[in-house]
């Protein structure tokens, strides 16, 4: 069965992770997904670690979990493409491919001919995507970006966070770099409607993705409570700035999430708890009334939760469907029967490690399945395969590529 990308070629050029995110969801999805890295190093992410993957006699590989989790079913081929050689490579595999993938400050491929308007040039339905911090124009587009720098500038730190009046305030940023994969995942939309324009035109074209812009469109609820009622959200820990109750409450044993999200369902929580007047008090019937005393009512229900464990307090929620549920460690997490069921964590074969474990693709497509073809690749693992099928060269004219140090 054929993937819904089996037919599309990507020359990623990218590293580190909002770039890889991309690429990597389009190789899940059947693209031929060609990384290309700098010899002797390759992606940034291969080094940062602790932990790295261990081979099989137990000993650390170069490379890092980091690495591991953005770049499986790709082909990793070393290309120096600051020497006239190896630009000759890349922008003879972009002849030859549907998309580019790039993450260099703007600007910054200009001087080895692989820009836009470059590749264009020997192949006028590419479609290429440029990811960087700040976008191609306006005053910050020089700037090199990062997802904490921009989601510190973009807003998300500033709703993130326990609030002033509270131990530990502060702003701070989220536990995963989630500009980053969201950028990832733009750049993907992007990519997917360019190649559908092109299927209509021929025509290919440019994508400009930057980071701050893809952080201030996913302020969501948060930006439009600012746009339409005039004041800046604050932090507001793990509340809801909308809904009440939506936060964690203690309980005998640790802490639990409960999250209403109607009247109806907090009647139901009410009875619960034993405090089933709290369901007809004018101050709390509608969700307005308890955002408006948000503090009274926490408070009174947090004497309540706490007085037995999370699992005693999640079961008798479900029983009468409101959302509840534990704050789970990353090993609960793949521990949870749910989890497993969704099949979220796979193993695939690795030619250091012997196997490797990796988090799966949560798309579930019914006529063209995501597929996990191999694992994340060693450095320059495809080089000798690339160069020889897409480009017809010889072993004698890699191994001379090889021996100067420019692949």
């Amino acid at each position: 069965m054929n993937n819904a990308l089996s037919h599309i070629t990507v020359l990623d050029l990218s590293r580190v992770l909002a770039g890889p995110w991309a690429g990597q969801v389009m190789a899940d999805l059947g693209a031929d997904v060609i990384k290309v890295e700098k010899p002797g190093t390759g992606d940034d992410t291969r080094g940062w670690g602790p932990p790295f993957l261990r081979d099989m006699q137990g000993r650390d590989s170069a490379d890092a979990a980091y690495y591991l989790c953005a770049n499986r079913n790709k082909k990793s081929i070393t290309v120096d493409f600051t020497t006239p050689e190896g630009q000759v490579i890349v922008r003879d595999l972009a002849r030859k491919s549907d998309v580019v993938l790039e993450n260099f400050k703007v600007g910054g491929l200009q001087a080895y001919g692989l820009d836009y308007a470059s590749l264009r040039a020997v192949n006028s339905k590419l479609i290429y995507c440029s990811i960087t911090g700040f976008g191609q124009t306006g005053p910050y587009a020089p700037r090199a970006g990062y997802d904490l720098l921009v989601q510190a500038m973009g807003g998300l730190m500033s709703i993130t966070g326990r609030p002033d009046d509270e131990p530990g305030a502060g702003p701070q940023k989220a536990g995963v770099a989630v500009t980053d994969i969201l950028t990832g995942l733009y750049a993907t939309i992007g990519i997917l409607a360019a190649l559908t324009h092109r299927d209509r035109t021929g025509i290919g074209q440019h994508i400009d993705v930057g980071l701050l812009d893809v952080q201030v469109a996913c302020l969501a609820n948060q930006a439009m409570n600012y746009l339409v009622g005039g004041s800046a959200p604050g932090r507001s820990g793990n509340a809801h700035p909308n809904l009440v109750p939506y936060q964690d409450f203690p309980t005998s044993d640790g802490y639990m999430i409960i999250a209403v999200g109607n009247d109806a369902q907090f009647a139901r929580a009410c009875g619960v708890l034993s405090l089933a007047e709290l369901a007809v008090d004018p101050n709390f019937v509608t969700n307005k009334s308890r955002v408006i005393n948000r503090r009274e009512l926490i408070h009174r229900l947090s004497a309540v939760t706490v007085t037995h464990p999370t699992s005693h307090w999640v079961a008798a929620l479900e029983r009468v469907g409101v959302p509840a549920g534990p704050i789970n460690s990353i090993g609960e997490v793949f521990d949870d029967p749910q989890v497993r069921a969704r099949s979220m964590r796979i193993e695939l074969p690795h030619p250091v490690a012997g196997s490797v474990s990796l988090v799966a693709n949560p798309l579930r497509l019914s006529e063209t399945p995501v597929t996990y073809r191999s694992a994340p690749p060693t450095l320059g693992a495809h080089t000798r395969e690339v160069l020889a099928e897409r480009l017809a060269m010889s072993s004698a004219d890699i191994d001379s590529l090889i021996a100067k140090g420019i692949v």
